[in-house]
This record gives C-alpha cells, sequence and structure tokens, in this order.
C-alpha cells in the first residue's frame, strides 16, 4: 500500500542535507500503485536517492513521489555465452548493487561502486566514472509514464549522453535490464576498491555534497576551470567550493539551499568572465530560487 506522509523533511532524503518539506510524501510499493498515482495529475517531484539534487529552503508544495522498497529488487537469468541479464529495480542504490554483482562475480558495474544515488537516477543522468557508463550495461528501461501508462524503452532508444538522458517529460523509471558479464570476484572487488580509494582521494566524500556541479565543457574539465579563477575555499555562508576538488559544493554543516545557490552563480559569473566559459550545471534546482 502507498504510504503518504505530510511535510516530510527533504533534507533527510537529499546527500546534501539541505532542502526544506515535501507538502505531502508518496511512496507507493508497486508498479499499480505507482500508475495509479501519476494518472492523478498531483506529483510535482519524482524524488530518487538525492544526490545532484538541491532542494530549496522553502522545500517543495505539493506531492513529491519516491519509490518505496518494493522497487529495490534483483533478479539474475543468464542469458548464454558469458553474458548475465539482470532486472533491477530503480530504487536500488548503485553502490548497493555494484557490491551484490561483485559478490555473484558478475563485471560491468565496476564503476558504479561509489557513486551515490540509485538505479533511476543514474540511469535518467547517464551517471559514470572514468571506466564506465550506466549506458554501457543498460539494455532496457522500464518506465511509467505521467499518463500512467506502463512501457519498456530499448537503451538504443534512450537518447543517452554526457550525463543526460531522453526519456519521455514526467515519466518514473521504475526498473531496468542491466547486461553484465561473467567475472572474477577478486579481480572486480580489485577494480571497484581502486576506483573508491582514487575517489577517496580526489573527492570531499567526508562532508555532505551533491556531487560534481558542473558537467565538463568539451575539451576541459570543470574543476581546473574553477580552480584557475581561485575558487577553492570560496565560502557563501557554510557552503564551500572543496579545497579537494574545486567541481564540488560542499555543505560544512549548516549551509542552505541559498547559500548553495549563490555560491553556484558566484562561480558560474568568475569562469565566465575569467575564462568565457559558461558551465552548464549538473546538479538540478528544485523549488524556488531566485535566478536574477
Amino acid at each position: 500500500m502507498t504510504k503518504i506522509t505530510k511535510e516530510e523533511p527533504l533534507w533527510k532524503r537529499t546527500t546534501f542535507k539541505i532542502g526544506g518539506p515535501a507538502q505531502t510524501l508518496a511512496q507507493p510499493e508497486s508498479v499499480e500503485e505507482l500508475c495509479s498515482l501519476m494518472r492523478s495529475g498531483e506529483i510535482r517531484l519524482i524524488l530518487g536517492g538525492g544526490s545532484n539534487l538541491l532542494v530549496s529552503d522553502e522545500g517543495v508544495k505539493g506531492m513529491v513521489l519516491a519509490l518505496g522498497s518494493g522497487f529495490g529488487q534483483m533478479e539474475i537469468d543468464t542469458a548464454g555465452e558469458g553474458v548475465v541479464r539482470v532486472k533491477v529495480g530503480a530504487a536500488m542504490g548503485l553502490t548497493r548493487l555494484a557490491g551484490m554483482a561483485q559478490k555473484r562475480s558478475l563485471s560491468g558495474l565496476e564503476f558504479g561502486f561509489g557513486i551515490p544515488g540509485l538505479l533511476g537516477g543514474a540511469l535518467r543522468m547517464n551517471a559514470g566514472a572514468r571506466d564506465g557508463e550506466t549506458k554501457d550495461i543498460t539494455e532496457s528501461i522500464d518506465i511509467v509514464t505521467r499518463e500512467g501508462r506502463l512501457e519498456t524503452i530499448m537503451a538504443s532508444d534512450a537518447g543517452f549522453g554526457y550525463r543526460t538522458s531522453l526519456f519521455p517529460a514526467g515519466c518514473v523509471i521504475t526498473g531496468a535490464t542491466l547486461l553484465l558479464r561473467d567475472g572474477d570476484g577478486d579481480a572486480i572487488h580489485a577494480v571497484m576498491r581502486a576506483g573508491y580509494m582514487e575517489r577517496k582521494a580526489s573527492q570531499p566524500l567526508d562532508l555532505p555534497s551533491a556531487g560534481s556541479v558542473f558537467k565538463n565543457p568539451p575539451g576541459d574539465f570543470a574543476g581546473r576551470l574553477i580552480e584557475t579563477c581561485g575558487l577553492k575555499g570560496e565560502r557563501i555562508g557554510e557552503a564551500m567550493v572543496s579545497p579537494r576538488h574545486a567541481n564540488f559544493i560542499v555543505n560544512l554543516g549548516a549551509a542552505t539551499a541559498k547559500d548553495v545557490h549563490r555560491l553556484m552563480r558566484l562561480v558560474e559569473k568568475r569562469v565566465s568572465e575569467q575564462s568565457g566559459v559558461k558551465l552548464e550545471r549538473e546538479i538540478k534546482l528544485v523549488g524556488g530560487f531566485d535566478e536574477e
């Protein structure tokens, strides 16, 4: 049965640990319940794992949708010739999924270990790292349209690009079929550990953040451009450009969404003035923000 709560604090559901309440939070446990909610036309925000997201201090008016635990399951089916087809619910955490695959000696998800968020968000953003992207292992994606219809989209039709996709507007990703390969569990574990240690050394994993703030412009790195502007360590309130990685803004403990937004705009302005590059945001803003 769909769980409904009122005035749900969204800071508890974002990796930034920032954000006001949802007026109403709905958590369906089945596709049928989700289809019914979508047909109601009341959904204002679809919330995944809360990464790559900045929720305003005022929160979200109306209904916020978050998939329940019924969408966090995994089923394995051998496809032959070393390929293993895995059906996964969109509410499965990407790091947890990578760990489960490793325990079964399945290769392909090594890049996902240490990436925050859920599979649904990873599909929508085509999350990835140097050694792979979500699109590389995806065969098909199940969605529920905003009209409440269940549909399956082949990965080749999902419009995957660098940190982007082209799913139908307003749809909810409910799960996906992934294609992994038989591998050596110890070797997979070694790759995952090496990738995680590299992230730990170069990214501020010890403080709340929403991951990379800006997309890398063609042929360059957003972090390099920001660092060149001397913005490492720049602060507004309790929001700070990480001294460890300039493309991360961290919450020092009591940052507001307004602090983060003002700092994002300062970075954009400074980079544009000094390099002529207009940075494109990877983080999505939800709620009321003054962009003037």
